[in-house]
């Protein structure tokens, strides 16, 4: 578990690291969040620069995979495909470093920061998804275009891989509080899941490098501008999947109908939606649900998990009995 203690030590360890980035001694060092990562901010008094330094989970991406997701970061800002943080390459032009922090050998990764806010429920979220749908188009044209480096790997986020047979992010069956009839209910719904993803299919039209994380926490609102953050996740699934994770933690609010017509009219601003692509949404909306679901089960150390806890589990049955019965 990420104890305070241990994310002190790591930040201290972290801080005595700062100049393998050229920033200078009076640079300090705050933390920001722990949730797959842990990520934190220096600042240089001198230059002016800051950074944010994402320090890898372990076990969880390669570096091979980590590299990969920073070519195609830095492919989509050369193409202006998206306003995001450029990643940061350290003193000896490494674009990943690794470095010994509470003792254990870590990976790092350094980005440009990045001005704005998490856009607020409270406020408009309607007119901010008109924005992500355009964005999220521009990312999947990008992707279906662009020529990959030749070693480049990252996580295929199929349903083996989501509720399936090498669950990613842990067995949705271990939902925090999950009852004997709840879990018959949604072994209904992860098997109506499978078929309608199966009879939809996974071909280079509707499959593809996605971002995969698209929540509120990862999109930065400065005045007019939505900037895209945190593209950890990214990896090849379906292209419309991203509008679920859009939704992720919201996903039972009556406003997602809304965002979801936002959305699409944003998207189809720039590239065409199908009928049968827009009847899919609900489907990986549920999907989404349930792979947040294992999520929360398999990341109790996070503030995330610890705030949703079992009653997330209880609102996923609930949204798994109303999906079957719109069937």
């Amino acid at each position: 578990m990420m104890t305070p203690s241990l994310i002190a030590r790591m930040q201290t360890d972290l801080g005595a690291a700062l100049p393998r980035w050229n920033l200078s001694s009076q640079s300090t060092i705050s933390f920001l969040s722990h949730s797959e990562n842990t990520t934190f901010l220096a600042r240089d008094p001198a230059s002016g620069r800051r950074l944010v330094l994402r320090v890898q989970r372990i076990g969880y991406h390669t570096s091979a995979e980590i590299r990969s997701e920073l070519a195609w970061i830095d492919s989509l800002i050369a193409e202006d495909a998206v306003v995001t943080p450029r990643p940061v390459a350290d003193g000896e032009a490494r674009p990943l470093s690794q470095i010994v922090l509470n003792g254990s050998p870590r990976q790092i990764a350094a980005f440009e920061f990045l001005s704005g806010k998490e856009p607020d429920p409270s406020e408009d979220l309607v007119a901010w998804f008109g924005k992500l749908g355009a964005i999220s188009a521009r990312l999947h044209a990008h992707s279906r275009r662009w020529k990959r480096p030749p070693d480049f790997q990252r996580k295929v986020w199929d349903f083996d891989a989501m509720l399936g047979t090498r669950p990613l992010w842990g067995d949705w069956r271990a939902g925090l509080g999950l009852r004997d009839d709840g879990l018959k209910l949604l072994e209904r719904v992860a098997d109506t899941l499978k078929q309608r993803l199966d009879s939809y299919g996974s071909t280079n039209d509707r499959f593809g490098l996605v971002h995969a994380d698209l929540r509120l926490a990862n999109l930065l609102v400065d005045g007019p501008r939505l900037g895209v953050i945190d593209f950890d996740d990214c990896g090849f699934s379906w292209f419309f999947y991203d509008f679920a994770a859009a939704v992720s933690f919201m996903e039972h609010e009556p406003v997602v109908a809304e965002l979801q017509a936002s959305w699409l009219a944003g998207y189809r601003e720039i590239a065409p939606v199908s009928r049968g692509d827009e009847l899919m949404l609900p489907v990986f909306v549920m999907l989404r649900r349930m792979l947040l679901t294992a999520w929360i089960a398999s990341h109790s150390d996070t503030e995330t998990a610890r705030q949703l806890g079992s009653a997330y589990t209880d609102g996923t049955v609930a949204m798994g009995e109303r999906f079957l019965q719109a069937l």
